[in-house]
């Protein structure tokens, strides 16, 4: 955005948190709103688009209602899993909502918001063909399998799933001694604590910031959940998704709270188990490695995961997120 001509009043790059390790920001974040508080009356604007992150961005929209100022919300707060009762603070505070899922859009609609489909951005560089990313299995030989680990960006997902992924991969690769794994880790610092993290008997090639590219190459990947698990759909890659989470905090209030069927987004967008998700988890690795043999022995299986997972991200690509916002953007200022 700065690179773009956008003055930054705080660059938030590396301090996304989740759940109870949030509550060391509070101090910063609520400084953080009093100054944009302070800025918007003392530098009137158009238009406030807030993105994502709905703990911290109600207060932004709040702050902008004050002002007099008009809200766009890009990416929807997921109050169709958790939270529904906040359902009314967004009516208050959101003037448009850009929500990048294809059912959000009947689900806030009916609740009072004005929403629009906007796209996916992470599939916004995806060819509008996918025909190509149909994975054929049918020369595959699994004793030569090429399998990614992708532990995620946060360093929470790091710490709690790195371990186990790699513990997955040694196992395997003790039944099928071909087997090749390739680490995607976002960014060059994140591969760095990866390496320094490498458990002793796994290897494995590293590669930055592609994890599309790496699931096109690639035979079956291990997910942390998140956004990554849609680009690996969009690569029709098969694949099993790991979640991390504070297992207190999951039996005490998180299984009481999250109505959503199911975790994963490829999973949420089918309506169905698509992929198998383990979420979330904990301890035993035991259940994942069966899961990926049985995946590993059937080749038929893995052509039919990836074909349907086409099938669920084509609808997503008939739309460019960038573009369709920008235009939702200058309705609004015009």
């Amino acid at each position: 955005m700065a690179a773009a001509g956008c003055e930054l009043i705080e660059s938030t790059v590396g301090r996304a948190v989740m759940t109870y390790k949030a509550v060391a920001h509070v101090a910063h974040y609520y400084k953080l709103v009093k100054r944009v508080q302070r800025y918007l009356r003392e530098n009137p604007v158009d238009l406030v688009i807030v993105c994502d992150s709905p703990s911290f961005n109600f207060h932004i929209a709040k702050a902008a209602k004050k002002a007099g100022t008009r809200t766009l919300f890009y990416v929807a707060p997921q109050l169709w899993a958790w939270g529904g009762w906040r359902i009314g603070k967004l009516r208050r505070r959101c003037d448009k909502l850009c929500c990048i899922l294809p059912f959000e859009e009947e689900w806030f609609a009916r609740r009072g918001v004005d929403t629009t489909f906007v796209g996916n951005p992470l599939l916004d560089k995806v060819s509008d063909d996918l025909t190509s990313f149909r994975k054929d299995y049918s020369n595959f030989e699994p004793a030569s399998a090429k399998i990614a680990l992708m532990p995620g960006s946060r360093l929470a997902e790091i710490e709690s799933l790195w371990q186990p992924m790699q513990e997955i991969a040694v196992q395997l690769r003790r039944k099928y001694r071909g087997a090749e794994f390739i680490t995607v880790a976002q960014s060059a610092e994140r591969r760095e604590m990866l390496q320094r993290s490498q458990i002793p008997g796994f290897a494995c090639e590293y590669s930055v910031d592609s994890v599309r590219d790496t699931a096109d190459m690639v035979d079956f990947s291990i997910v942390a959940s998140g956004s990554a698990t849609l680009e690996v759909a969009s690569a029709g890659c098969p694949m099993v998704v790991m979640y991390q989470s504070s297992p207190i905090l999951w039996h005490l209030v998180g299984r009481w709270l999250v109505h959503a069927r199911f975790f994963t987004l490829v999973n949420l967008l089918a309506d169905r188990e698509l992929v198998p998700e383990f979420m979330p988890y904990f301890t035993s690795i035991a259940p994942i490695v069966r899961k990926i043999d049985a995946y590993l022995a059937n080749p038929d299986e893995l052509g039919r995961t990836s074909s349907d997972m086409i099938d669920v991200i084509e609808p997503l690509i008939e739309k460019k997120a960038g573009e369709e916002v920008a235009r939702v953007v200058l309705d609004m200022v015009e």
